[in-house]
């Protein structure tokens, strides 16, 4: 792999990592989002998940017939951005201004607070290591440099 070739696939992991915990602390910040049970019109907070995918560096081979080979990886990619398909929680506030007449049942967000802040110290710790790559590659791409003088 090209010396600066680890800079693309860093950066790349930083946004990747960036959105992720963007998602993460409107996650968090909409824990208390209220949603109508049933009504379409005013609908709770729903989880927003990231989905990634390695991002391939197109190669061609030329005069091989073989068609297919391991190509190069380029970093990360954020294939799409999904929200939780899972069911609302359900509480029973009957003076609640967002409940149902007839139930008094409010709908929030299905987030697991444990779950967003494990998630959330994931990403740091994954951001935090692309930084250490990236910074380990500046490094060397220096110290090649100053043998370039010598």
């Amino acid at each position: 792999m090209p010396l600066f070739e680890s800079f693309g696939i860093s950066a790349s992991a930083l946004t990747a990592n960036r959105l992720w915990l963007d998602l993460l602390s409107n996650n968090l910040a909409n824990v208390h989002t209220a949603g109508r049970p049933g009504d379409p019109a005013v609908p709770p907070y729903r989880r927003k998940v990231p989905v990634f995918a390695e991002k391939l560096q197109q190669v061609l081979f030329s005069g091989q017939s073989s068609g297919q080979r391991d190509l190069p990886a380029q970093g990360v990619r954020v294939l799409a951005v999904i929200e939780d398909p899972g069911a609302p929680r359900m509480a029973y506030e009957p003076d609640h201004p967002l409940a149902d007449p007839v139930t008094g049942y409010v709908a929030y967000p299905n987030i697991n607070l444990t779950n967003e802040m494990i998630n959330v110290i994931v990403a740091t710790r994954a951001y935090e290591a692309n930084v250490t790559a990236l910074n380990a590659a500046k490094e060397m791409a220096l110290r090649a440099l100053e043998i370039g003088r010598g």
